[in-house]
Formats: C-alpha cells, structure tokens, sequence
C-alpha cells in the first residue's frame, strides 16, 4: 500500500512536557485520516511538524516516502486549513486563491485558467469578483480549500475548520468537505475534538490521549470495538460502572459494581482478569432497552430504576433513568420504531442489556 504521510516515532517536547509521545502512524494515499483527542492531548502539536511550523526532537515524518524534515514550510508539499480560515479579507475571491501561484511565479494565463476551475470544482464558479464579506460562512470554507488544492498538495492539513461555525453549517459542512475530499482525492488529515466530525468523514481515525495514539482504526471499529477505556469512553455515548470482579466463568465476567448491581459481561469484551480486580464496564445508550416495571427487559442484565427526565428529540429521543440504589443515572436511546407514550416523569421501569454489548476494561 502506498502512503502519502508516515510519522515514525515522532517526539516533541516543551520543556519538561511531552506533547507528542513517541508517535508512528502511516497515512494511506488518497484517504481522508482524523485524529480526534482532547483539547491539549497533542493532535496540533503533531499537525504543526508535518507542516513544518516546528520541528520534531527526533523521528521522522515522510510524504511520498521521502523525509521532509529539512524542508521549509513553503516547500513542503502540503497546505494547511485553519479554523479561522486566514483569507486576505482586502483580496477578491480570485486574488486569495491566486495568491500562492503567484508566489510559486506562474504565468497569468495559467494562474487564471487553474483558479476558474477550482471555483467550478467547488461548485462557486461566479464568485471570482466577490470580496471576501459577501461570502457565506460555508463559502468562505470552500474558498479556504480551494486556495489550498490550487496548490496541489500531496496532503491537506486541517486544524479544526468547522469550529468557528455554528452547529447547522457545521453539520452541512461535514458533507461538503466529505465530497470535496472524494472529487479531489487529495489526502486530508484532519484535527478535531469532536467525535462526530471524526466519526462521519474518516477513512480511519487516531484516538490520541497524553501525546499518544489509543488506537487507530475505521470508525465502526473504534465505536463497536474500543481499545482501551480511554477510547471507549471519549468515542460516543457510554455509560460507565466501577466494580470489581466478583466471579470469572468460562463464558465471561461477573462484576459487583460499586453501586450494588451484578453486571454479566462476556469473555470476549473483556481482557483477562481475575477476581477481585478493579475494572470499568461500558455499555451504550443504543445497547439498553426499556420496559415496564415488573416486565422483563432484552439481556440478561437487569436493573429497576425510576424515569427521572424524558428527553424528547424524535429519533435521537432519550430517557434519563435513576437506578435503584445509589440512584445513579443512565441514559438510554429510545429506537423510533417504538412507542414510548407511556414513559412519563416518575414511572418506575427496568432495564435490560446483554452481556454481549458490555464492554470491561481495567481499572
């Protein structure tokens, strides 16, 4: 397979503080890789070596499997998007994606004939004339790509471009960028926080936790199969019991949690433990269902509790659980194939899992 982008044990250090922790990862040609971690987990850091705003205090980082680590930000053969996108407000349309031919010394000719056809890529083939003001907030974003792949990058660096835009462009744009990804077929390396983003554009994300990768992996497996509880827990909605082991059989896990319940998990979403080892159970709002008090529940994990908050979001409904006991609560997604008109504040109910949607990990 051929790579656009390798790091191989990439450090970088700042002071006494490590943010980019011995870090390797291969980026597969023509794909469009995320890494998605906390705010201060490194991801910028790691995105600001690639594009030469900083060098590594060892390893290395190859595009076409060739070291770009002497090569000056200008001459690398990659473009950055910034969240603030960075367009010259006092150029036209046509001047802010000119701008790098004309520093790179191309002809006029070819300048103009290269910019009226990224404009009719990105669907604004009148905009040229237009100053930068008179632009959407969705166009202004496309013009920020489109001044990039004039350009012609092997790679196409972004540092969290949708965060400026409020939550329905936002959502819009994860399409736009999805799609212009695939008709330039240029490799996007992207920068978020937000697991949605990651989730919905990726080929193949990087979970990066303390300067580290967690796991790198296609986001149906992140999400179903997490490697390490940090991934379990920062990618999509789980809820979470500390317990400890309280039986191992053949067939999975027995877990007292610290809130009273028995939790059965299966061997093979758990890693070896023994009993009474500390660890974390997870299990997603999708997995649990909901009955009537008195009724039995799907799955051979079953606890009561009383419905403290019904969230109302038609497909994305939830209900808000107080578990008997310690009272905890436990949030549960409500399918839009059933009804749930009798779910009302204070109704006592059950909940059920199976064994096969939990997940246990040490700790």
């Amino acid at each position: 397979m051929a790579y656009d982008l390798e790091c191989r044990q990439i450090v970088k250090r700042f002071e006494k503080f490590t943010a980019v922790d011995n870090v390797s990862v291969e980026v597969p040609q023509g794909s469009f890789f995320s890494i998605l971690g906390p705010s201060g987990c490194g991801k910028t850091s790691l995105l600001r070596m690639v594009a030469g705003f900083s060098q590594p205090d060892s390893g290395d980082i190859l595009i076409n499997g060739q070291s770009i680590l002497n090569i000056v930000p200008n001459k690398r053969p990659v473009n950055m998007v910034f969240q603030h996108l960075a367009l010259f407000p006092l150029m036209t349309v046509f001047d802010n994606i000119a701008y790098g031919l004309r520093r790179r010394g191309v002809a006029a000719g070819q300048i103009k004939t290269k910019v009226a056809d990224i404009l009719a890529r990105i669907n604004l083939p009148d905009s040229g004339s237009k100053q930068i003001s008179q632009l959407s907030g969705g166009q202004k974003q496309r013009i920020a790509i489109a001044r990039c792949m004039v350009m012609e990058p092997t790679v196409l660096l972004l540092d969290e471009p949708l965060g400026a835009l409020d939550l329905k462009l936002r959502e819009h744009m994860k399409l736009e960028l999805k799609q212009l990804q695939q008709q330039f077929g240029t490799t996007f390396v992207y920068i978020t926080h937000d697991q949605s983003e990651a989730l919905v554009l990726s080929d193949r994300v990087a979970v990066m936790n303390n300067g580290r990768f967690e796991q790198v992996a296609a986001p149906q497996e992140l999400y179903y199969r997490p490697a390490t509880a940090f991934v379990a827990g920062f990618v999509g909605d789980n809820h979470r019991w500390q317990g400890k082991v309280a039986r191992v059989a053949g067939d999975g896990l027995e877990i007292a949690t610290a809130s009273g319940q028995v939790l059965r998990v299966t061997a093979a979403n758990a890693v070896k433990f023994s009993s009474g080892d500390q660890v974390q159970v997870f299990v997603r709002p999708e997995a649990i269902d909901i009955v009537a008090a008195g009724k039995a529940a799907q799955g051979e994990n079953q606890l009561d509790g009383v419905l403290e908050t019904l969230l109302f979001n038609g497909a994305n409904s939830r209900a808000m659980v107080k578990a008997a006991g310690e009272g905890e609560l436990i949030e549960v997604a409500l399918p839009q194939t059933a009804h749930y008109d009798w779910l009302k504040q204070g109704v006592p109910v059950r909940l059920g899992f199976s064994g096969a949607a939990a997940l246990a990990f040490a700790g």
